[in-house]
């Protein structure tokens, strides 16, 4: 699977225990996510990329979905960090906190596809140069 090379995730089988034990908000979204039912998409949960665990990726269309609860308040500059190191290989991040879950999923679940949409068919290259093509 793509991105699982950090010994100290796979080592302990840290993504795993997460699956095994997610957030009310996390179970909330991943039984809409689950099976395709958005978009014909296939996404993972708790996937191991690099030095990171991912909450949710469509490693297809590359979109990342991140829910952030409390904690998240005292680490952003990590999380802004991390969402860098994503976009810089070729992810979009998506970042909802957990009481949007509860409060707005359908709004959530809209941008989610408005976002799998828009990667579906990625913008056309550049013209040709002269006598190319």
């Amino acid at each position: 699977m793509e991105g699982q090379t950090n010994k100290q995730i796979l080592g302990p089988k840290l993504q795993r225990r997460l699956r095994n034990e997610p957030t009310d908000a996390e179970h909330r979204l991943w039984q809409r996510l689950r099976g395709r039912q958005l978009e014909g998409c296939k996404f993972r949960r708790q996937h191991p990329y690099g030095d990171f665990i991912l909450d949710f990726v469509c490693l297809a269309r590359r979109v990342v979905v991140e829910l952030d609860g409390g904690q998240h308040d005292h680490q952003a500059e990590y999380d802004a960090s991390r969402t860098r190191v994503l976009e810089a290989s070729g992810f979009v991040v998506l970042r909802f906190w957990n009481n949007e879950i509860f409060q707005e999923l359908e709004g959530v679940l809209e941008s989610i596809k408005q976002c799998l949409e828009l990667r579906v068919h990625p913008s056309p290259p550049n013209p040709p140069l002269e006598g190319e093509g």
